[in-house]
């Protein structure tokens, strides 16, 4: 017999969830106001931004990324700070460092751009090794240690670090020990050849005339405090076991397979779990189904494996490998996915 109470429950958190949906569609609209396409890019944010997580953001220049993750947080209505990664940055120039008041005879810390909301890390493979991972603390504890003092980072606190994949000279290559931290890699290719036209006459009619200063000006923040209320949605969906073993099973066949020398981390199976409970959140159900699984292995393993020198002669890539476990290794359940 089935509690009506407990029924009940789960039917206002489906209204709240129905709710938040909506929501999410306003930011999309919102970011659509200034960048054409990318949709898919707006829902890594909102994901990680639920969840506690930190995205890789993959684009050649000029795809307006930075522009990108500018109007997503005035849209979530979170506080913003851009940190140029360059070769000759050090540490204190992310966390900050203390300095000698003269006027009041003492020393203060002047905090570093890291205690914003959003950080975004721009170009983070500019810097040498030593100040990539000065953000590794930050990223998985909350916190940064400034001359032997720790400090708490704000909540929520996502870094969106981004990379241009096609240079390779004068940057460092990101170690797997920091890639493992970033809970998707998002990337921003170009846009359909209909949403490329759409942006050129909006370019082409005035669009930005009115507020070419500041592209910001036309997008409204959804709702007041929308960013911090949205951190830990995740907690509230419902995974079956069937799932659970699902998730395992991808993980642990990325161990398995021949083409891959290093396979998927405990914290990768950790950040897929919750991944799939956001996506669900972001498609308004409590629970999660096989589709949200495969929608977010596509964003959260790939850059966790590493391919052996066979698979690289013959030109496979990890999408392919983990293409190849979703659709021929491991069987997806079949019904069950709700809570009893």
């Amino acid at each position: 017999m089935i509690d009506s109470s407990n029924q009940e429950m789960e039917m206002e958190k489906l209204k709240d969830l129905d709710d938040y949906r909506t929501k999410f569609e306003q930011v999309r609209g919102e970011v659509g106001k200034v960048i054409v396409g990318y949709e898919e890019v707006v829902d890594d944010f909102l994901v990680c931004l639920i969840t506690g997580g930190h995205i890789l953001l993959e684009g050649v220049p000029g795809i307006a990324k930075t522009t990108m993750i500018k109007v997503f947080t005035k849209t979530v209505g979170l506080d913003y700070e851009r940190i140029q990664f360059t070769q000759d940055m050090l540490p204190a120039d992310i966390s900050g460092h203390y300095y000698y008041n003269q006027k009041k005879g003492d020393f203060e810390l002047r905090k570093g751009p890291i205690f914003g909301q959003v950080l975004m890390a721009d170009e983070i493979n500019r810097a040498p090794p030593k100040t990539q991972s000065s953000l590794i603390e930050a990223m998985q504890e909350r916190q940064v240690t400034i001359e032997g003092k720790t400090l708490k980072l704000p909540e929520p606190f996502l870094v969106i670090a981004t990379r241009n994949p096609i240079e390779t000279e004068g940057v460092y290559p990101l170690p797997e020990a920091q890639l493992d931290r970033f809970m998707i890699k998002s990337e921003m290719e170009y846009v359909s050849p209909s949403e490329e036209l759409e942006m050129l006459r909006n370019k082409n009619d005035g669009v930005e005339k009115e507020h070419s200063k500041n592209e910001l000006a036309r997008v409204k923040t959804v709702e007041k405090n929308f960013g911090h209320e949205i951190e830990g949605l995740h907690q509230e969906v419902f995974v079956s076991d069937d799932i659970l073993k699902y998730i395992q099973h991808i993980i642990l066949e990325t161990r398995n397979i021949h083409d891959l020398v290093l396979g998927a981390s405990p914290r990768a199976a950790e950040q897929m779990l919750y991944a799939s409970k956001a996506y669900a959140v972001i498609k308004g159900r409590n629970y999660v189904i096989p589709d949200d699984v495969k929608v977010v292995s596509e964003k959260v393993l790939p850059h966790r494996l590493i391919l052996s020198v066979e698979a690289e002669l013959e030109d496979v890539n990890e999408k392919e490998v983990l293409k190849d476990i979703l659709n021929n290794r491991v069987e997806a359940p079949k019904g069950g996915f709700k809570r009893d």
